[in-house]
């Protein structure tokens, strides 16, 4: 049966509702279940989505809820990742991010600064949707991505070099984002989004002890098709983000030349429903929706489809059978 990876990028609300949507869409389209994926990595928004197919509980409920509304919904999501604790903790961001910042100056002089939220309502989300589950690690392969506030490096849960952690916890680790989100504390450590590095991080699959044969990724924060009217700073990340991620590929591809790898990133018409904030609540069920409608016409794109086909369908038929 094939090997599969599945990568889940970052990219706020309205990418986690992007990833749960194109997840679905896969099931029904192929019949595959992304928790039978032998490689899970997430990073932000995507170790959330990680998170929830690693604990079986991806899905509509997991993300609104018992919400009706588009507003009850965008409350209740407001309510779990928005909140607030006192303090600014200037002082953790001079000597974290400033005074290191100055000598190599880029996203790292972010570290560590003032923010109004923390993730601790994320890690609570996690632990209500997955009860015992979110305090232990999945027994199945996963990795959930962060970046050490001291050391200014990545560090990959669920992995042999990092430290044992509740999910729950990493998943709130990889989630805080600079500026908007202090950093996260595990043991005495500090730590905010994985993204800060690479929004996708899919060359960590290549740590599977045997090659994959199919390499997915959904990547909400790389698009390569610029809606119009797009915002400056939203051209960068995506821009960032696709070069990030063209050299994890190049990595998979040179370390396996005969892995397929399907990127999967929303079009222009979603994205006019998942920016120009990603953060904002109110957008989760238009990006969830646009995202269900445009996958139909996505995965039936010849060069897409024949890939999943030989992969996914036959995988599900042979199991199955």
């Amino acid at each position: 049966m094939s090997a599969v990876g599945l990568v889940l990028g970052g990219g706020g609300i309205t990418g986690a509702a992007y990833q749960t949507a194109a997840l679905m869409a896969l099931e029904l389209a192929t019949g595959w279940k992304a928790d039978s994926a032998d490689v899970v990595v997430g990073t932000s928004a995507g170790a959330f989505v990680a998170a929830m197919v690693r604990g079986g509980r991806l899905g509509l409920d997991s993300l609104v809820g018992d919400a009706d509304t588009r507003e009850e919904v965008a409350e209740a999501i407001r309510n779990r990742i928005f909140t607030r604790r006192p303090g600014l903790q200037v002082g953790t961001w001079l000597r974290r991010g400033v005074v290191p910042g100055l000598r190599r100056p880029g996203l790292t002089l972010l570290l560590g600064s003032p923010a109004p939220f923390v993730t601790d309502g994320i890690a609570a989300w996690v632990r209500a949707e997955l009860g015992d589950t979110a305090e232990r690690w999945p027994s199945k392969p996963t990795s959930i991505v962060a970046f050490d506030v001291e050391t200014r490096r990545r560090v990959a849960f669920g992995t042999v070099d990092a430290p044992d952690v509740a999910l729950a916890d990493a998943v709130a680790a990889s989630a805080a984002i600079p500026v908007l989100f202090r950093p996260y504390e595990i043991d005495g450590r500090l730590y905010v989004d994985g993204g800060v590095v690479s929004g996708t991080h899919a060359d960590l699959v290549l740590g599977s002890p045997v090659p994959l044969d199919l390499v997915l990724v959904l990547a909400p924060m790389a698009a390569e098709e610029e809606r119009e009217g797009a915002l400056f700073i939203e051209r960068v990340f995506d821009r960032v983000g696709r070069t990030a991620l063209a050299d994890e590929v190049a990595a998979i591809n040179d370390r396996w030349p005969h892995t397929h790898v399907v990127v999967l990133r929303p079009k222009p018409h979603v994205l006019e429903a998942m920016r120009p904030n990603p953060m904002d609540p109110m957008a989760a069920v238009p990006s969830f929706i646009r995202t269900l409608l445009s996958m139909r016409k996505t995965l039936a794109e010849p060069e897409i489809w024949e890939v999943l086909r030989h992969h996914l369908v036959a995988e599900v038929g042979r199991r199955r059978a």
